[in-house]
């Protein structure tokens, strides 16, 4: 088949098909993690500021052109026009890289500075948002992060796209020099390799003029060959105008046992033409890079998301153990408690938790079952983390109290106010855990940061002591159909051991003893109420007010507080309060409140 046939072929989407050809791009990756291998052009780059190898070698002649001739004006453009003609007149040797850096600059540590300004960050760069990895640089990490990629081949010289491996906790097998080929790590074998087909750009071997891209050593040949016959190729950003060497590999693939997918922004030349057709390949045009790899990324989380078995409570706690002390796992942990969330935030809606009629304790029951892998996440998450994921336990706390942003038309008040029960749930459980933890500085963050802004009154945002206050969230008079005493009758503060009572099983395992939970769940609503105070809002109701738990004669869980009450205050050094007197203001005034009111406040 000559030339001419092969550019008349088709250009190929499926046959038929009315679906968009990134439709079949993350239906085959999805289904083949690992098959296939993404080549990356100088497109891919450009986006992020860098220039290309041609482009550089251009600018190092515009330069040592002005600097020959000072006195002429348009000597730096004018031997731009045509590098080859102005380095054949001027230069020693063939036009390249190696050599056109040898004369700009005589020694490595002068190389390093020439370059430097092509490829490193300063700081004009980082506040343009230049030679950082860009968008597709980013998702093309994720594409790896998740298994879906293990080789990426490139003709770009920068490192951005290790750089944006990194990222993410992946140092990838980066073969750069033709002498590394034969001693690389089986692909199989490494969970991520990059490719530099034409070099790093601290690599004076590297590649750039036509001769130079015109055929690869033979190690490299070889080694090319097998992964293009071995992998499926998602190609974007690369043009095929130049690389005459790469150009012929792939087109002497004979067998191409998986399909070829090539994103383009604008027309393609004949090489590419040429190629596209050969190998039928799948076309995805009118996209950037910065456009294609995210919107990849997409597709193939939402096919994730049909393709995941529900996973159990058990399970889920058993991946949050193991991501939550490895660091290189920390983006799994992210997903895990994150999409957690997102599942119980998609079932809070009007259509399951209604806002009218008698449905308070049959709602009260379906959010704790809704609640409840996340809560066991939430519960040995902050008991086992030492801080580091802090943030996410916050955001969680942060992102339920959404339930309430949007104002219904008729309801009752105590559903309306329910709407907040699973952020209630969920800092009741954490809190507890932290307190078992010895982590109670963490309640100042939990207790202080997850801001509100009510949709009837929006002009303050309220903290949680305030708008998770138990006797609002569940103060519907429906609360004694939920909750009794042993003795058949009603508690006084009903809210106190529903709580406790929904936050025992998350916590079993951590711990067992029944009465040690209950202290700490007194300690914990003693702490809060302090906090709450120290704000300005009403302490919360709770069986620790009974005499039996708050203590008399000095002693008891009020006494032992008060004897801690320092500088060194957990409380206070992570600023729930903001100095030991404000700390004994607010104790005092809750003394003073119970000495008045007895267990009732």
């Amino acid at each position: 088949m000559d030339d001419t046939s092969e550019i008349a072929g088709p250009l190929i989407t499926p046959a038929g098909s009315a679906l968009q050809p990134q439709v079949a791009l993350a239906t085959s990756l999805h289904a083949s993690p690992g098959v296939y291998a993404l080549l990356l052009g100088s497109g891919v780059s450009t986006g992020a500021g860098i220039e290309t190898g041609w482009g550089i070698v251009t600018d190092l002649v515009r330069r040592a052109a002005a600097a020959q001739d000072p006195s002429v004006l348009e000597a730096g453009e004018t031997a731009a026009a045509d590098p080859e003609a102005w380095w054949a007149e001027h230069g020693d040797g063939e036009l390249g890289y190696s050599t056109l850096l040898a004369a700009v600059a005589p020694n490595a540590a002068a190389r390093q500075a020439v370059l430097a300004q092509y490829f490193e960050v300063d700081e004009a760069a980082r506040e343009a948002g230049e030679k950082v990895p860009s968008a597709a640089h980013r998702a093309a990490a994720q594409l790896v992060l998740r298994g879906t990629v293990r080789v990426i081949l490139t003709t770009n010289f920068d490192r951005l796209t290790e750089r944006a491996l990194e990222d993410v906790g992946i140092s990838p097998q980066v073969i750069h020099r033709p002498d590394q080929f034969d001693g690389a790590t089986p692909l199989t074998h490494s969970r991520a390799t990059v490719i530099k087909l034409h070099g790093d750009y601290l690599d004076l071997e590297s590649r750039n003029t036509v001769d130079e891209l015109d055929a690869y050593p033979s190690e490299q040949a070889r080694f090319l060959d097998r992964v293009l016959d071995e992998y499926g190729l998602v190609v974007c950003g690369w043009s095929a105008d130049w690389d005459h060497a790469l150009v012929r590999a792939i087109e002497g693939t004979r067998s191409r046992r998986y399909p070829l997918f090539w994103s383009h922004l604008g027309s393609l030349g004949e090489s590419a033409r040429r190629l596209t057709a050969r190998h039928t390949a799948t076309l995805i045009p009118g996209m950037t890079a910065d456009e294609f790899f995210p919107d990849l990324i997409r597709r193939l989380e939402a096919l994730d998301r049909l393709a995941d078995a529900p996973v159990t409570r058990e399970m889920a706690v058993v991946r949050l153990k193991r991501a939550l002390p490895d660091a290189l796992r920390r983006i799994e942990l992210f997903d895990l408690v994150d999409q957690t969330t997102s599942q119980l935030l998609d079932r809070a809606t009007a259509e399951n938790y209604p806002l009218n009629g008698d449905v308070f304790p049959d709602s009260v029951r379906a959010y704790r079952a809704d609640c409840d892998t996340l809560l066991h996440l939430l519960a040995t998450g902050v008991f086992h983390d030492d801080g580091r994921h802090d943030d996410l336990w916050v955001r969680t706390v942060q992102r339920l109290t959404r339930t309430r942003e949007s104002v219904p038309g008729q309801y009752r008040q105590g559903l309306e106010a329910l709407r907040h029960y699973p952020a209630l749930l969920a800092v009741w459980t954490m809190g507890v855990a932290a307190i078992l933890a010895r982590r109670e500085y963490f309640l100042a963050r939990l207790f202080m940061e997850p801001g509100f802004r009510s949709p009837f009154n929006s002009r303050q945002q309220k903290k949680p002591t305030y708008y998770l206050n138990p006797a609002d969230v569940l103060g519907d008079s429906g609360i004694h159909e939920v909750t009794r005493a042993d003795n058949g009758g009603k508690w006084v503060h009903p809210q106190s051991p529903l709580l406790r009572s929904e936050g025992r099983e998350p916590l079993r395992l951590i711990e067992p003893d029944d009465a040690a939970y209950e202290a700490a769940c007194d300690r914990f609503e003693f702490l809060v109420s302090l906090i709450a105070l120290g704000q300005g809002d009403q302490p919360w109701p709770g069986m620790y007010l009974f005499e039996s738990r708050w203590g008399y004669d000095g002693n008891g869980l009020a006494a032992a507080i008060a004897q801690e009450i320092s500088p060194n205050w957990p409380l206070i050094k992570a600023g729930a309060f903001k100095d030991v007197e404000s700390a004994e203001a607010a104790y005092k005034n809750l003394a003073e409140l119970r000495n008045r009111n007895g267990r009732y406040l």
